[in-house]
């Protein structure tokens, strides 16, 4: 297996600016040259526990992702010292062994941050991060509150799933951001803080009941709720260039609130204890034309005789429901 990996170090290409060492399992880079023009070192999935210092000296370096490794706090310190490469765009460490958002206060150019799937418990060190970030990815972590972001004017992306939040707070000044990812977390109320602008949410698996709260995000354009304790459809009307909703297995008995949606394309409605299909066409008129996807099964009024033909009477483009799919 040794003389395979060297076999294939020895093919790279040293004339490239990316160097792409995915999946080698090296436990250090003593074996590998790193040209001083690369803009791209890829060390994903690999078992290093700690960060060659020849790296420090790439000053074209753009993007470097550490993804899948053995990093620790103390084995990614020199990183915040390393000065040449404070025009790093990307800093990938995801799916290591961190408790605490790394030091990166040199990198004032950096565009995109992640250091999901860690074990860290607070966002501490975010405000030392470069306003210029377009996409923080902080997900299935340990974190407990949304703090020290205001300064993210240019965020566009921001991903907190999976962790342990139980508040929607401190958005307020993420006014360019675009996506929302929250899912998986303890939250009981909708809170975006006055932004308008965002076009994707996830609050999948929380602890909603009331669907209140979107009503001023009227650029959103795909909306994810599934797997929460919702009884009702509201504050949808407004949201006029929604194309995907997802309300699937809540408790939901009648589909309401979207005649407005014209451009809606994907409609989940499954897993919930919606009894008929009787009003169902005029709840849906909206999207008549633009429908192609819709889930109603494990639902009671999935059990009717002529569910799916009924269906495809409303929807005249419809091109799958359920699990069915129509050419």
């Amino acid at each position: 297996m040794e003389s395979s990996t060297n076999t294939d170090l020895d093919e790279l290409d040293p004339s490239s600016t990316l160097l792409d060492l995915t999946s080698y399992q090296l436990h250090d880079l003593d074996s590998v040259d790193l040209p001083p023009n690369l803009t791209e070192l890829d060390l994903t999935a690999n078992r290093l526990s700690t960060l060659d210092p020849r790296i420090s000296q790439l000053s074209h370096l753009k993007k470097l992702s550490l993804r899948q490794n053995l990093i620790t706090d103390s084995a990614v310190y020199p990183l915040s010292s390393w000065n040449a490469l404070s025009s790093l765009e990307e800093i990938v460490l995801r799916d290591n062994q961190l408790k605490n958002i790394p030091d990166v206060t040199i990198f004032n150019k950096l565009l995109l941050f992640d250091v999901s799937f860690n074990e860290i418990t607070s966002l501490h060190g975010l405000s030392r991060v470069s306003n210029t970030l377009n996409e923080l990815y902080v997900s299935k972590n340990e974190i407990t509150k949304i703090e020290e972001i205001d300064h993210f004017h240019q965020l566009h992306i921001l991903e907190l799933g999976s962790n342990k939040l139980r508040v929607m707070e401190n958005l307020q000044n993420l006014v360019n951001l675009q996506e929302l990812w929250l899912g998986r977390n303890r939250i009981k109320i909708i809170n975006l803080c006055g932004l308008k602008c965002i076009k994707k949410i996830s609050l999948q698996s929380n602890r909603l009941t009331s669907m209140i709260g979107f009503e001023g995000c009227v650029a959103l354009e795909e909306l994810y709720l599934s797997h929460n304790g919702i009884t009702k459809m509201e504050g949808l009307s407004s949201l006029v260039n929604l194309r995907v909703l997802d309300v699937s297995s809540n408790k939901l008995t009648s589909v309401d609130d979207i005649l407005n949606l014209t451009q809606l394309e994907d409609l989940w409605l499954n897993d919930n204890q919606i009894e008929s299909l009787e009003g169902f066409a005029e709840a849906v008129a909206g999207s008549r034309e633009k429908l192609t996807t819709i889930y109603l099964e494990n639902n009671p009024c999935a059990k009717s005789p002529n569910y799916t033909v009924i269906l495809r009477e409303i929807f005249p483009n419809i091109e799958q429901i359920d699990s069915d799919v129509f050419s």
